[in-house]
């Protein structure tokens, strides 16, 4: 039969290679014999036949493609009108849904503005995956920024995982693409289908600003609600910000979800957010804690990495439950007055398939060249700071953990890996900047972005930079030149502090210059005292096997290297399993060894 498209368009429908089925499915206005009418097109490629129903009248549309275009002209009517489409499938099911290519966009020119200036702090807001009702009809709201992409489709159960049947409606000044589907919900599984004039065949990806997503190791994103937790400490957050001002004593309890505790009676045994929270804020109290600070909790594929080689940014980990199961552990914590710090990880990402590396089959959110975009001994990839995507993405994380999480303060991972582009690098594997220096320059301007934004959204959340070099001013604030952390981890003091403490007390005579030194320095900045994770780990032993004795001086030993610690100037972080004095090396594998407390 006779179509109002000509045989291209149909077939780059029918195959899927079309960049804006908006400009064909859907209504339309088309000249038909010198007169205006509408079509309605439609591609269902399960279907056998599909109807119309307009005000409980049905219209059969007519089949151009055998696989799955249909289209209907309606010589009569005018004006635009609401549809559902009655599909009749293959194996002979008959159901009703309404067509995605009927409703309008629903990202706003002010957002797309911000987008575009890399000036849009809450972009969770609309990227990513969000529940509506739109006219009447509930369904899901999907919006990713892929620039270089020629085709992006939603994927996922409701549609046999077929990237011909939800595809997006492009911004090309902004790189952003967006859709409404009817009657996706809360729990459905999906990806973004990405087509790339660079790289055959499509990429399947997890959505970036997924809120939720599949355990391990699936990689699908979730659709979820994080709207619905009822919070209960807004006396913690009425007096946060004095609880965490300068002046204040901050003690710190650094720890590994998936290694404080375990269940013996599960496989691998993690407790869930719900039951770390209710052993662990009593057991904080008892010891007089004022904060927890936990390794990073944002979804990543490989458990060895301690969750430092991130792909869901903005997903919880689903290993020990969903989002609002960690809602209620930082309320629990805030209603024992106990500040809830996150690792954050803007440093470097995972290259796995699903995240976002290559995320439109070019560099999107990576540099191109290795020698700016990887780190060979991470493994990983690094953000190119410079770019409006980046900012808005990394920027609007931090944000959002602080805005939906309740998230208290930020400690940013391998500081120094940002700031120097010849970070861990031979001559000839990196680019200097545009002066001929290894500054990274676009990295310091994101880090201050980041600093003052995240005390302009929230002023009594804190930031910590784990910095190892010399770098001057990191807990200064923008305006005077600094990069505007409010603390800084003291690294040269925890390196020369182990190192004395370690040596016989015969010989520490000779060396009382590596407890003295950091006085001299001790208050260019706003220090943070660690004795971390990455002290235990790697065969450096424990705090307790790295002391010089025996049993009972060991014991002494690290008592005494504590004392020192708590009165030395700055905050102070102690790593799980530190306190108690285990013997063994941090394994992540395992709990700790609660055996010896009995």
């Amino acid at each position: 039969m006779s179509s109002t498209l000509n045989k291209e368009i149909i077939g780059a429908i029918s195959d899927g290679s079309h960049g804006d089925p908006f400009s064909v499915l859907g209504l339309h206005d088309v000249e038909i014999d010198g007169k205006t009418k509408l079509v309605l097109r439609a591609f269902r490629p399960e279907a056998k036949s599909v109807s119309v129903i307009i005000d409980k009248k049905k219209y059969e549309l007519d089949r151009l493609s055998k696989d799955g275009l249909f289209e209907r002209v309606f010589a009569r009517r005018k004006n635009r009108f609401s549809y559902e489409l009655e599909v009749t499938s293959h194996d002979g099911k008959l159901f009703t849904v309404s067509d995605a290519y009927q409703f309008d966009s629903l990202i706003s020119d002010f957002d797309l503005q911000l987008w575009g200036e890399g000036n849009h702090h809450q972009a969770y807001e609309f990227m990513g995956a969000h529940q509506r009702t739109i006219d009447g009809v509930d369904g899901t709201h999907f919006a990713v920024t892929a620039p270089c992409a020629t085709r992006v489709s939603v994927i996922g159960e409701f549609n046999s995982w077929d990237g011909r049947v939800h595809r997006m409606r492009k911004f090309h000044d902004q790189g952003i693409w967006e859709i409404f589907i009817p009657h996706v919900t809360e729990g459905d599984y999906y990806k973004f289908e990405i087509k790339s004039p660079v790289q055959d065949p499509p990429l399947k990806k997890s959505d970036p600003f997924a809120f939720y997503s599949e355990l391990r190791p699936g990689t699908a994103s979730i659709v979820t609600d994080i709207e619905n937790y009822s919070w209960n400490d807004d006396e913690w957050l009425k007096k946060r910000q004095d609880k965490q001002a300068y002046d204040q004593p901050i003690s710190i309890y650094e720890m590994h979800l998936g290694s404080w505790k375990r269940n013996p009676d599960k496989d691998p045994g993690f407790l869930n957010y719900r039951e770390t929270a209710d052993q662990l804020v009593p057991y904080l109290k008892d010891l007089g804690y004022t904060h927890v600070e936990l390794l990073p909790i944002a979804e990543h594929p490989y458990d060895p990495s301690w969750g430092y080689q991130i792909t869901g940014y903005y997903a919880p980990t689903s290993r020990f439950g969903t989002p609002e199961d960690f809602m209620y552990f930082v309320d629990k914590c805030h209603q024992a007055d106990i500040g809830v710090l996150v690792d954050w990880v803007p440093a470097h990402f995972a290259k796995d398939e699903h995240g976002l590396r290559r995320f439109d089959g070019t560099g999107l959110f990576e540099h191109a060249d290795p020698r700016k975009g990887e780190h060979k001994d991470w493994g990983t990839c690094i953000f190119n700071y410079g770019r409006t995507e980046v900012q808005n993405f990394l920027i609007s994380n931090a944000i959002f953990w602080c805005d939906k999480f309740h998230i208290d303060g930020l400690r940013v991972d391998a500081v120094a890996s940002m700031l120097y582009l010849d970070y861990s690098r031979e001559e000839g594997e990196w680019v200097p900047n545009q002066y001929g220096g290894r500054e990274n320059i676009e990295a310091i301007d994101f880090l201050r972005k980041f600093n003052d934004s995240v005390h302009h959204h929230f002023p009594g959340v804190i930031t910590f930079a784990e910095e190892s070099t010399s770098w001057g001013g990191v807990s200064r604030p923008t305006e005077t030149g600094g990069l505007g952390f409010d603390f800084k981890w003291n690294m040269g003091w925890m390196n020369d502090s182990l190192t004395y403490i370690e040596k016989d007390p015969l010989f520490r005579k000779y060396h009382q210059d590596q407890l003295t030194f950091s006085l001299i320095y001790a208050f260019s900045e706003h220090f943070t005292l660690p004795f971390s994770h990455d002290e235990v780990v790697h065969m450096k032993q424990s705090m307790l096997s790295k002391m010089p004795g025996d049993d009972w001086q060991k014991f002494a030993n690290l008592r005494l290297l504590y004392l020192y610690m708590y009165t030395h100037p700055g905050k102070n972080l102690l790593f799980m399993g530190c306190e108690f004095g285990q013997w063994s090396e941090w394994n992540q594998d395992k709990s700790l060894d609660w055996h010896l407390l009995e």
